[in-house]
């Protein structure tokens, strides 16, 4: 089967046109989509987290050797969600943990911790997120509740670990 491209229509896009004994057929022709159209819509304006930062950053490395999952396994029966009381539910146990580590690692206040998560890339790649934020995920005051929940027993299973 032989066949050439055309210019074809009102719009002039281009056709692949197959020639067959006494038959003529007009089939679009497809172009590959740039790979800025495949990505998810909330994708496109926002860049990820480790591709604007320096992966050998001492918190990116800490990141890295972190067992969060065992964190959250041991920390997330003292952080219940409160849905059940009309409350929202839990926020991560990552975000949590890295919050009050970085609050003691720095001897920052809960509201100086929360500002300087707010304006630090490497602190909110520490704690778990992808790509930049703008907003606070929590209030300032939260911290004091999550430290009254962990208790002592909570606060000593999340520093051995670093």
């Amino acid at each position: 089967m032989q066949g050439f491209i055309c210019v074809f229509g009102v719009l002039e896009l281009p056709v692949f046109v197959t020639l067959r004994p006494g038959f003529w057929q007009f089939s679009p022709m497809r172009t590959r989509r740039p790979a800025a159209e495949q990505l998810p819509a909330d994708e496109l304006f926002r860049s990820r987290l480790e591709n604007q930062i320096d992966l050998r950053h001492p918190l990116v490395q800490l990141s890295h050797r972190l067992p969060w999952s065992a964190l959250e396994q041991a920390l997330s029966p003292r952080l219940p969600a409160t849905t059940g009381t009309g409350g929202r539910p839990a926020l991560p146990v990552r975000l949590i943990a890295g919050l009050l580590y970085l609050k003691h690692a720095y001897d920052l206040s809960d509201e100086a911790v929360c500002e300087r998560w707010l304006e630090n890339p490497y602190w909110q790649f520490f704690t778990g997120e992808v790509v930049f934020q703008t907003c606070l995920p929590c209030d300032p005051s939260s911290l004091t509740r999550w430290r009254q929940r962990l208790g002592e027993a909570g606060l000593e299973a999340l520093f051995p670990q670093v």
